[in-house]
């Protein structure tokens, strides 16, 4: 910034090194002292330093002859530097005065500034403006404040400034705390901690952190290990508030749960979460006046101490999702801190679970994935803990029963639940019930003119009775066949009447809502253009949450732009939603509805098989280019089965994978409903080809689920071919959840199914897998000669990407029989084929591998630039079980090296990568290196608690690894 026409601003930093700048230019600050005798004038806030103050603030009591001399020099080249109207000479002193009247632009100023917004922030309640305000003034250190300066003043000023950063520190890990992030916060104390192993707030912080996320033993164990390091350094106890966290971990003292408060997903957020889910009202929102007054004084009940819970009762089509959207929207004043929604699709065969629910919901009220629990009891404790205290208004729309929805219900007060279902909920205790019934005549009546318009009604009324009698007085039927009247003017009423004239259309308001809504669907799709009818009904065939313009194109057999149109206006006719730009999907009634025209109208009948088979083979074909780019030189592509329909291409393989995480719900669902004998073998190539999805972590079971499904489905049509590549398929999402019995089981059916139907890419997969899992077993004997007879396959196949991957894997079993040199040159070997392959995702497996070698070689520098450069692949991949992995490793090379802070930072990454993915094996090998480095780091009681977790673990597991775990906790070694 300018001070003036043709003058720059100058700006000075004292967080870190001493430095000067006029606009972006550096500025000569000169030798140590030069800079000391800057350093004290800048902290003195523009005041006037006296010469005998600046002599002893540069040298103490020990100054050289010519001190002043010396410090007239100094103040005389720090005015050239920084001129004449920056350092002024008065009273016999110096100081640094603002230019043109700007206050200085120091960045140690600043970082007061932010701090004390940020304390303002923090008293209004504002703690996510808070902990931004904390991030800035935190970012403003570079290394250590005064760096590389002597002098009496110097030291002082390092040492309040190194005490204001952790002040600092502590107050945005309290906000961190306050936020529920508890999780994301324990790596971050665990290394400050050990920074600063008798500073008792950060064990405080560290020890409730831990509480929270359910690890209570490690609480306890962080204050008995306090408490030794505290008598035995400075022979006192701890402080009375770590005491007393103590006292209230051991009484599980509720206060001590995760308050709920409003934060953001991540702790640099500017702004409260506050959800804004409801979906749009319609313009033409007609009618049930009573109903709207009823459910808004309900709703207004959650003002006072209870937690409001009403629930819509209705046939389909009745318009329960209308009015409650219509009423909640009305009610938004009354809930400032957001609104939440969810269509639970209880009428369809595949309800959501709550459990998934949660997560979302959890989600959009800003809580991290890390922060997440995995089962439904620790996810509904959350998401209450959160709405404490909260006003949030919750519309869980379309719910299979009460059981579906209790565990999304707020629980608390202030917040309210509305529900809709075609189950009366008369078990959920304390529901306002609504039991929403069909218009009324003339509601009926108001609703069509609103839609057709005055002037054509008004001129057939009883025409328009008769329309709206005919449609039962149901909302949908109603907007159905009014919307069709209103697109095609030169239709009278009466005409639309005649044609609703057979009364086996009419609703029975005591059948099952199903046949007249059915009728009411009839309606609209006996309209359709014959192109229209064909669309609806094929497209209703696939299964799945939605489906993308892309594959829809592909179920038609028909181009993107001709098939935009069809489905337009289909959205049109209201028989099928726009999900978002691209993508459609059916209300879980029309979808049955367009199933059942399929089946009675589509001819020949064989047109409904084609079309599956065009979406498998799009997504077969989409899914083979994203695999030639994330592992190039790879064969599976030259051995999977023909496809007749072409697939995406992608720019690149960022495109590529976005594509995969985006349609895996889709393209596992097309998967799991090809189960004929025509299409098994192509929905196995296509689930090897997706494998990455069992590695996110996210699409694991979904994964594992679709192949469990259609092995059945492989073994009663005695397709070996494709039994064995689903064997092959779970032995990968077995293997990496550490279900590794089960996973050698999958792995010998494949082989010997492999070699019987003649499959070389499976015939020499499965024996590599066999090697991995053997080795892991330490069984190295065998894992030797399974990986040196999938190594000679892969060349003889020329799979060079496999082949590598085989090279290191036998570089591990090397590196456990004690070859080290051997180990490293395999490993080597593996990583330069990929290299030339240009192979960025199975880089990251060859860098991993080679690093391993090199820490057990004691090259650990070079372990640790392999194992980086991994990391951020494996990162940008959203490979959570090898991230991770790879931050395990990392903690063991860092403990190798002897900085055990460090190593224990990577392994609490590693444990939060880890869940949910990964198995108990792996966690309990993570905690044992936790334990090591906190071991180290004279925190020996929460070490114990860590190898006690991990020895309880592996002897469940009946695993041999807990052998070495007890040696670890014999009274030798945690003494």
């Amino acid at each position: 910034m300018d001070d003036g026409p043709g003058r720059e601003r100058l700006r000075f930093t004292v967080l870190g090194p001493v430095r000067a700048w006029r606009g972006a230019t550096p500025l000569a600050a000169g030798s140590p002292q030069q800079r000391a005798l800057l350093a004290a004038l800048l902290l003195r806030g523009g005041r006037t330093a006296t010469a005998p103050e600046l002599v002893d603030a540069l040298w103490g009591d020990e100054p050289p002859h010519a001190a002043l001399a010396a410090l007239r020099t100094y103040a005389s080249r720090l005015r050239k530097a920084l001129g004449a109207d920056a350092l002024v000479s008065e009273s016999g002193g110096y100081a640094i005065r603002p230019v043109d009247g700007r206050p200085l632009d120091l960045d140690h100023d600043h970082a007061e500034q932010y701090a004390a917004e940020a304390e303002k922030a923090r008293a209004t309640g504002d703690r996510s403006r808070a902990r931004e305000l904390l991030d800035k003034a935190l970012a403003l250190w570079e290394g250590e404040p005064l760096a590389g300066l002597a002098g009496p003043y110097a030291d002082t000023q390092r040492t309040r400034l190194d005490e204001w950063r952790l002040s600092l520190t502590e107050s945005r890990l309290e906000l961190i705390l306050e936020a529920g992030c508890h999780a994301d916060a324990v790596s971050e104390l665990t290394a400050l901690t050990a920074a600063h192993p008798l500073r008792e707030r950060l064990r405080e912080l560290l020890m409730l952190a831990l509480y929270r996320s359910g690890r209570q033993a490690e609480a306890l164990a962080v204050y008995a290990d306090t408490r030794r390091l505290l008598a035995d350094e400075l022979g006192v106890d701890p402080c009375a508030s770590l005491s007393d966290l103590q006292q209230r971990i051991l009484q599980a003292d509720p206060d001590l749960d995760a308050p709920a408060v409003s934060f953001d997903t991540d702790p640099a957020a500017s702004a409260v979460v506050r959800p804004q889910q409801l979906p749009a009202t319609v313009a033409d929102f007609t009618g049930r006046a009573a109903f709207v007054t009823e459910l808004g004084d309900q709703l207004a009940t959650a003002e006072g101490s209870v937690m409001a819970v009403s629930a819509l009762t209705g046939i389909g089509g009745v318009g329960k999702t209308t009015l409650a959207v219509h009423v909640a929207h009305a009610a938004r004043d009354h809930f400032p801190d957001g609104q939440l929604y969810v269509d639970l699709q209880g009428a369809g065969h595949n309800p959501s679970e709550p459990v998934a629910v949660l997560g979302a919901f959890l989600r959009a009220l800003g809580t991290p994935d890390a922060s997440i629990p995995d089962g439904l009891e620790e996810r509904s404790a959350l998401f209450r803990s959160i709405l404490a205290g909260r006003r949030v208004l919750t519309l869980l729309d379309n719910a299979r029963d009460a059981s579906q929805v209790r565990p999304l219900l707020p629980g608390t007060e202030g917040c309210a639940a509305l529900i809709t279902s075609r189950a009366r909920m008369i078990d959920l205790a304390g529901a306002h019930l609504v039991d929403l019934d069909v218009m009324s005549p003339e509601e009926a009546l108001a609703l069509f003119t609103r839609i057709v318009g005055e002037e054509r009604v008004t001129s057939e009324r009883q025409a328009a009775m008769a329309v709206v009698g005919a449609c039962g007085f149901l909302p949908l039927a109603i907007r159905i066949a009014a919307s069709r009247l209103a697109a095609r003017r030169t239709w009278t009423v009466s005409i639309l009447a005649r044609k609703l004239g057979d009364e086996r259309r009419r609703l029975d308001e005591l059948r099952a809502g199903d046949l007249a809504v059915k009728a009411t669907f009839e309606l609209g799709y006996k309209q359709l253009e014959p192109a229209q009818a064909r669309a609806f009904r094929l497209l209703g065939l696939a299964d799945g949450p939605d489906i993308s313009l892309a594959a829809a194109a592909a179920v038609l057999d028909m181009d993107t732009e001709d098939t935009e149109e069809l489905l337009e206006s289909l959205v049109d006719s209201s028989l099928l939603e726009s999900a978002a730009p691209g993508r459609y999907r059916y209300h879980d009634l029309v979808r049955l509805y367009a199933r059942a025209c399929a089946e009675r109208d589509e001819h020949p009948p064989s047109e409904r098989d084609l079309a599956i088979s065009r979406l498998l083979d799009f997504y077969l074909a989409t899914a083979a280019r994203m695999y030639a780019l994330e592992r190039p030189g790879d064969r599976l592509i030259d051995h999977m089965e023909a496809t007749n329909y072409p697939g995406l291409v992608f720019a690149d393989r960022a495109a590529a994978l976005e594509w995969l995480f985006n349609e895996a719900g889709c393209l596992l669902a097309c998967a799991r409903q090809s189960s004929s004998p025509d299409t098994l073998r192509r929905a196995a190539d296509l689930l090897l080809l997706t494998k990455d999805l069992a590695e996110s972590g996210a699409d694991a079971l979904q994964y594992e689920q679709a192949n469990v499904t259609l092995l059945t489905a492989a073994r009663e049509a005695g397709d070996q071919h494709a039994e064995a590549r689903f064997h092959l398929a779970l032995t990968y999402v077995r293997t990496l959840s550490g279900r590794l019995d089960e996973a050698d089981e999958n792995a010998k059916s494949a082989m010997l199914l492999g070699l019987a139907s003649e499959d070389p890419y499976v015939s020499s997969s499965a024996p590599n897998d066999r090697g991995i899992i053997a080795n892991a077993q330490h069984r190295h004997a065998d894992a030797e000669g399974y990986l040196r007879q999938a190594l000679s396959a892969f060349r003889d196949d020329n799979n060079r990407q496999a082949e590598a991957s085989a090279l290191c894997n036998l570089s591990r079993v090397h590196l456990d029989t004690g070859r080290v040199d051997s180990a490293i040159d395999l490993a080597e070997e593996g990583l330069s084929i990929y290299r030339r392959l240009g192979a960025k995702r199975r880089l990251a497996n060859g860098m991993y591998a080679l690093a391993l070698a090199y820490t057990q070689a004691m090259r650990l520098e070079e372990a640790t630039e392999q194992l980086t450069a991994a990391l951020a692949i494996f990162r940008d991949s959203r490979q959570r079980f090898w991230e991770g992995m790879t931050n395990f490793r990392l903690a063991e090379v860092e403990l190798a090296a002897h900085r055990p802070a460090t190593a224990a930072n990577h392994a609490e990454q590693a444990l939060t990568a880890l869940r949910g993915i990964g198995g108990d094996s792996w966690r309990a090998t993570v905690l044992t290196t936790l334990g090591r480095a906190l071991h180290a780091l004279g925190q020996t009681g929460r070490a114990r608690v860590c190898w006690q977790e991990a020895l309880a673990t592996f002897e469940r597991l009946g695993s041999s690894d807990g052998t070495a775990v007890q040696a670890l906790l014999s009274p030798t070694v945690v003494a």
